[in-house]
């Protein structure tokens, strides 16, 4: 079996479930950080002809992270794409299960076991629920909107995000706009744009920042068994 992974969380999860079925992966796969497998560009511009090249039996893409007119071009190059959807944790595990699958995994990975018994373990119904705005980018301002995996991660640790009914999933909003919004915090991820302590708090003065791991909050893979402990850690500090 020959797998070409477009995405950073589906290539962490099958390098470390089918060890030696992928023969290519982009430039923004950086884990397992060992990885050693032909690099062919990025999510939104992988190099076709060179995936084609690796004459790979399955591509494993997302209808959101990769581009159809990519995803077709190869296709038309007689390569299998299989294209994930995920937008909630549960739909996470079933599309992980049906990607493993594909990719030849003689059985459930023990990571994905303990990923669902860790959310599983989350309380049904968070007490003192915040409310919050999820910049992902700056220059312009963009925010988590509707139907988002991230959103759905959040609102399981307690967390609601005030765009969660925007009728776009990443809205553009002036950071003006968001400050008038008023959440309770604000979470500053680390991809895919790299918010830190000294870029992007000072724009919310007076607001609780959470400064959180992108992998944890919009990967779906290996991280998803220690992403609730994680997050919730930097959520809970985001109070003081």
């Amino acid at each position: 079996m020959r797998v070409v992974s477009l995405v950073p969380s589906l290539t962490e999860a099958v390098a470390s479930s089918v060890p030696g079925v992928l023969v290519g992966a982009t430039d923004w796969c950086t884990h397992p950080t060992d990885l050693d497998v032909t690099r062919i560009g990025g999510t939104k511009n992988p190099d076709v002809e060179r995936i084609v090249a690796l004459a790979p039996d399955l591509v494993i893409a997302n209808e959101e992270e990769n581009r159809e007119p990519d995803l077709a071009a190869l296709r038309a190059a007689g390569v299998e794409v299989l294209v994930t959807e995920v937008r909630d944790v549960p739909q996470a595990f079933r599309e992980l299960a049906r990607v493993l699958q594909a990719c030849g995994a003689p059985s459930r990975p023990d990571w994905l076991a303990e990923a669902e018994e860790a959310w599983a373990a989350l309380p049904s119904a968070v007490e003192a629920r915040r409310t919050a705005v999820v910049p992902i980018w700056r220059r312009p301002w963009m925010v988590l909107g509707r139907d988002t995996f991230a959103g759905d991660v959040l609102a399981r640790l307690g967390v609601d995000h005030l765009y969660a009914e925007h009728p776009e999933r990443y809205p553009r909003i002036p950071v003006d706009g968001l400050r008038a919004a008023a959440p309770d915090l604000v979470v500053l991820p680390d991809e895919p744009y790299r918010f830190t302590a000294d870029d992007g708090p000072e724009a919310f003065p007076g607001l609780p920042c959470a400064l959180v791991s992108g992998r944890h909050l919009t990967w779906y893979g290996p991280s998803l068994a220690e992403a609730p402990k994680a997050l919730g850690e930097a959520l809970r500090a985001a109070r003081r």
